[in-house]
């Protein structure tokens, strides 16, 4: 597959000429209703409303010519097939295929690659039977009582994504049924979730594709002493979440165990078991079926080659034009939907971890921006907080707006004419425009620039369908990005320095801890650097 550098490609030389005297949003009669009937596209249940981006139809050509150039689509299928995608070349790497689009494609009789589709299927139908179980009142405590509570103890992606999606759909949860997570190493995390807990009651389920991952392996050490001072069997509370001949792959020490493959990375695995156990023992089983339903129609759909007619390539492209051309360093993620309150912190880790690189796939440095520092918090809460800097900093941020029309509870009142949903979803839209159009005034302090780009994410409601869908349509927005920029977006080597040197310092730690210690000559940085913060491992 030829991957080439994003400096070298003719698009690029042609859009830069375009970038130098992009579309002004601020330009009278600009946001007319022809603009904005055909800046929209529908898809999967969404529609993205994007007249409000910097660009115009010379743009979209440059941008779809940019797309053929680099092969995005084409990449895309392949990626879908099975081709190894997580590779430098020359250079050592996992060399590992990237399916997590597998996990969902489970609904026609073609998949893209078959082997990987059955075993997501065994593995749902593994979930299936234990959730079968947990209804019947087959999987009880030792009293004969149901369990009521998951926690879920992972880190990074086994903790972000499956969390994200837990609070997104909180509303459709079982009766007496609730989840709560554990991922900090902080001591104070794990304490204060199982402080208001019956442990009698509750199950944990563990996750760690390699069973080695320390900070879930130490949180797993507190949680089963919890349950040994509560005088109960860890072994008949939790459950794993595992690479098949992990450590943690061990029946004996777990109540059920099920199974992440390689070829799946932690931060596209929340539609895997990594995501499914606990959202399926909060939901049920037909709802995760219908997440996963939402997000394999938005995989088909970015196969199609018209980036007017494809969510996630457009959305990627227009983040490039963003980022590359226009030269703005970052994205505001801001859902309109409290449910959504740890989507942004998701999409943060996929974001950044898959697109935070300065190497391209053939191990030079990059000549070009890469990912964009992705941050956001819900509205209309942010409006009372960072909207200041979005309207009239020095820092342009394009936004990427999230809305629903109608709420999930249905639980709502009028007041002063309208009801709460559609307050909200009218600061949404307001914002949008305050941004693109600015405003004009006398008085300095009220003045406020507008063409600030943004675009707008809408649906009906939040589901466990549109959830899945607008997980997946992120996901591979980030993919077509990286493909872009010749990047490879499925390693995090940039994670592994930390811990290197985590474990050095705990290592010193532990010396300094032993009485019979000699003080230590040693005078690396590590060494140093412990010294002045006077750590200790006794309390």
């Amino acid at each position: 597959m030829d991957f080439k550098d994003f400096s070298d490609l003719a698009a690029v030389d042609h859009l830069q000429q375009i970038a130098a005297a992009p579309c002004d949003l601020t330009r009278p009669g600009l946001l007319s209703a022809d603009r904005f009937a055909r800046y929209r596209l529908s898809s999967c249940g969404f529609d993205l409303l994007y007249a409000t981006q910097r660009l115009d139809d010379t743009v979209l050509d440059g941008l779809q010519a940019l797309a053929d150039e680099a092969e995005l689509v084409e990449k895309f299928r392949a990626m879908k097939k099975g081709a190894i995608m997580n590779r430098i070349e020359g250079y050592e790497s996992e060399e590992r295929q990237v399916l997590h689009t597998a996990c969902r494609d489970i609904f026609g009789s073609r998949p893209d690659n078959p082997a990987a589709a059955d075993q997501a299927k065994q593995q749902l139908a593994l979930l299936q039977d234990f959730l079968r179980k947990l209804e019947e009142g087959t999987v009880v405590n030792h009293q004969g009582k149901s369990f009521t509570t998951m926690v879920q103890v992972g880190i990074g992606g086994s903790d972000l994504g499956p969390r994200a999606l837990c609070l997104a759909l909180a509303a459709y949860a079982l009766p007496n049924r609730a989840v709560r997570f554990i991922a900090n190493v902080d001591p104070d995390d794990a304490a204060a979730v199982l402080a208001g807990l019956d442990l009698s009651r509750t199950l944990v389920n563990v996750v760690s594709k390699s069973g080695t991952t320390l900070e879930t392996l130490t949180n797993e050490q507190l949680v089963r002493a919890a349950y040994e001072k509560a005088g109960l069997d860890p072994a008949g509370h939790i459950l794993a979440v595992t690479g098949q001949g992990s450590p943690m792959d061990d029946p004996e020490r777990y109540l059920a165990s099920f199974y992440m493959y390689d070829y799946i990375g932690g931060r596209y695995s929340a539609t895997s078991m990594v995501g499914a156990v606990t959202l399926g023992f909060l939901l049920g089983y037909d709802p995760v079926l219908e997440l996963l339903a939402g997000a394999h129609a938005m995989d088909q759909a970015a196969e199609e080659e018209d980036i007017r007619n494809n969510m996630p390539l457009l959305m990627a492209l227009t983040g490039i034009w963003n980022h590359n051309f226009l030269g703005q360093p970052t994205l505001a993620i801001l859902p309109y939907s409290q449910a959504l309150i740890r989507f942004p912190a998701h999409l943060q880790q996929c974001d950044m971890e898959s697109n935070g690189k300065f190497m391209t796939r053939q191990g030079n440095p990059v000549r070009w921006q890469t990912g964009p520092v992705v941050w956001g918090e819900p509205g209309t809460n942010g409006q009372h907080a960072f909207y200041q800097l979005l309207h009239q900093g020095t820092e342009i941020v394009p936004a990427e707006f999230i809305g629903f029309r109608h709420s999930q509870y249905g639980c709502d009142l009028e007041v002063e004419g309208t009801t709460s949903q559609q307050k909200l979803v009218a600061n949404m839209l307001a914002q949008s425009l305050a941004l693109a159009l600015g405003r004009s005034h006398e008085n300095p302090n009220r003045y406020f620039p507008g063409n600030r780009p943004n675009s707008i994410l809408l649906a009906d409601r939040l589901t466990p369908y549109s959830m899945g869908a607008l997980l997946a349509l992120y996901e591979h927005r980030i993919v077509f990005q990286g493909f872009c920029w010749n990047i490879n977006s499925f390693d995090q080597e940039g994670v592994q320095l930390g811990k290197v040197l985590a474990t050095r310092i705990l290592v010193e730690i532990q010396r300094q801890d032993k009485e019979e210690a000699e003080p230590s000559a040693d005078d690396s940085p590590e060494k140093n650097l412990l010294r002045q913060a006077a750590v200790s491992g006794r309390q």
